[in-house]
């Protein structure tokens, strides 16, 4: 019987979890200020042959956004993933991908609230000078926010994810670094730690990414969440974040 491209998915983060040196992968978390990259979690043939087809699928479901100065680029929110890509969920919402991510940040992580288009969202860099600049992943909710990127698709010579290193820590002298992410490899840090960009694309290039978000608190105080719904808004996926909300679908915790 042929595996659905779901259950492919469940299967290779398993194994994927399984076969990690958790206790190298753990320290050099800690030893980067809540950073890590893990090339090739997952296998690319697996990224290529369930993901690809995902990633071009929505591409015309993409949400186009520019900020002068900022950022500029398309973005696809958890809400069309959702609805159209229940692989990328199948990751997200993982049991074994979720209880590693808490063992090694040392907290117990759940997953987005089901109106929050960031939760699980795919990030399209298609046309020449998309790019966004140096920032925090911010947590607005009552606790900390984590961020996995996973590399899909990395045709660029030019797009790159440059972070800093300790630049929060006055204790250490910042370190700024950069790096590909390709198909199946995975970043891990904490979002109120890392000031990060991702450098303009070049011509006839291209870049996706797959975004996860896990907290530690899923409540929101009304301020924090008027500023965040407007900020997905006009920086992200569109007006019809404000008021779209996703039907009930899967659990929303673990």
């Amino acid at each position: 019987m042929t595996q659905t491209a779901t259950s492919v998915i469940t299967e290779a983060v398993e194994q994927a979890v399984a076969a990690l040196d958790f206790e190298r992968v753990r320290k050099d978390y800690w030893e980067q200020n809540e950073f890590v990259v893990i090339e090739r979690f997952i296998p690319r043939t697996i990224v290529e042959e369930s993901l690809i087809p995902r990633v071009d699928h929505l591409k015309p479901q993409l949400n186009r956004n520019y900020i002068p100065g900022h950022k500029k680029g398309g973005s696809v929110s958890y809400y069309t993933v959702l609805e159209q890509a229940p692989e990328f969920l199948e990751l997200y919402r993982s049991p074994a991908f979720i209880d590693f991510l808490s063992r090694l940040v040392g907290a117990r992580l759940m997953l987005c609230p089901e109106n929050d288009p960031h939760s699980c969202a795919l990030y399209y860099y298609t046309e020449p000078g998309d790019h966004i600049g140096f920032h925090y992943d911010t947590s607005y909710y009552k606790g900390a926010r984590y961020t996995i990127l996973m590399g899909l698709v990395d045709k660029s010579e030019n797009c790159r994810l440059v972070y800093q290193l300790y630049k929060d820590d006055p204790a250490r002298e910042t370190k700024e670094l950069e790096l590909t992410t390709k198909p199946g490899d995975m970043v891990i840090f904490n979002g109120d730690k890392l000031w990060h960009s991702v450098t303009p694309l070049g011509e006839g290039e291209e870049r996706v990414a797959l975004t996860m978000e896990y907290v530690t608190n899923q409540e929101m105080g009304r301020f924090q969440r008027l500023y965040s719904n407007l900020k997905d808004a006009f920086g992200y996926f569109g007006i019809s974040a404000l008021w779209k909300r996703p039907r009930p679908n899967g659990p929303k915790l673990l």
